[in-house]
């Protein structure tokens, strides 16, 4: 059995009084996109940072490739990369030395920037300081950072948040290219919609505590509503809406008396959304 990329087990953390990660446990396996979601202050980013080292758990462990990460913190860390929402890339420097400097920082040896530039788009840009790139560009080039070392997990936190359409694309597009190379990825996120387009699975953290973690799918069938959303012609050139529950015993037959007896205009599927789901297994609004 392949062993698994990342093993949370039982961590906990607190700063004081105020326990910020409380006894979660998990796994995430080799080639998974696993979203790691919730609003700010649910314990995502404290998890993450006990997951790369940043942070050492008051109890439990994580074990990072076989490796616990606490006792073999260097080791783990030459295999993963990170990625975090907050910009800290040297601004007058330009692309390529951003690049250059990080790989000196691991030790590699006749590094070569451009075919990483290259796959975030960034090859012509990548002599001109970084001060004068976009938005966008800055989150393109730190993602070509995070995989300097060609990591075996990468950690990426709010990649698209607050990007243009085309650039949210275009890392994406790096998302699911990297899962396609095996490697694995926590994304942790609080745009429930990006998560479900990215992840596998997705796990739902709430003040400290894993609430549910499965995918989207599976989900979606346990909690959300199944229905058809019916609009029907009222005879005056408008048109009137209905929803059918697609769970009841009489389903068939009111879809049959439907057509038969109304003049239906369009009729599409309707299936909850992740932040419909958060909500109405934590009780709570996903305030950011």
């Amino acid at each position: 059995m392949t062993q698994p990329a990342i093993v949370a087990e039982d961590l906990t953390y607190h700063y004081g009084d105020n326990i910020a990660v409380d006894h979660i446990s998990f796994e995430v396996a080799a080639g998974e996109v696993l979203g790691f979601l919730g609003p700010n202050g649910a314990g995502k980013s404290t998890t993450v940072k006990m997951l790369t080292g940043q942070l050492r758990p008051k109890s439990g462990r994580a074990l990072l490739l076989g490796s616990d990460v606490s006792r073999q913190t260097g080791q783990v860390q030459a295999h993963i990369g990170v990625c975090f929402e907050r910009n800290n890339l040297y601004e007058r420097m330009s692309g390529i030395e951003n690049l250059r400097l990080f790989a000196n920082l691991f030790g590699i040896s006749g590094f070569d920037p451009m075919p990483l530039l290259e796959k975030v788009g960034l090859s012509e840009r990548g002599k001109d300081r970084v001060e004068g790139y976009s938005k966008g560009m800055k989150q393109r080039l730190m993602i070509a950072r995070a995989l300097v070392n060609d990591p075996q997990i990468l950690f990426l936190d709010e990649p698209t948040d607050g990007l243009d359409p085309v650039s949210a694309e275009a890392i994406r597009r790096l998302v699911l290219e990297q899962r396609e190379q095996g490697k694995t990825i926590f994304l942790t996120t609080h745009d429930m919609m990006e998560a479900d387009k990215l992840s596998d699975r997705v796990g739902f953290i709430t003040d400290g505590k894993i609430v549910a973690l499965d995918t989207p799918r599976a989900l979606k069938q346990q909690y959300g509503k199944r229905a058809l959303k019916v609009e029907v012609s009222d005879g005056n050139g408008g048109v009137n809406a209905r929803e059918i529950d697609l769970d009841q015993r009489d389903t068939s037959s009111v879809l049959q008396t439907l057509f038969e007896q109304e003049q239906v205009v369009t009729v599409h599927s309707e299936e909850a959304t992740l932040e419909d789901i958060f909500i109405r297994i934590t009780g709570q609004e996903l305030v950011i």
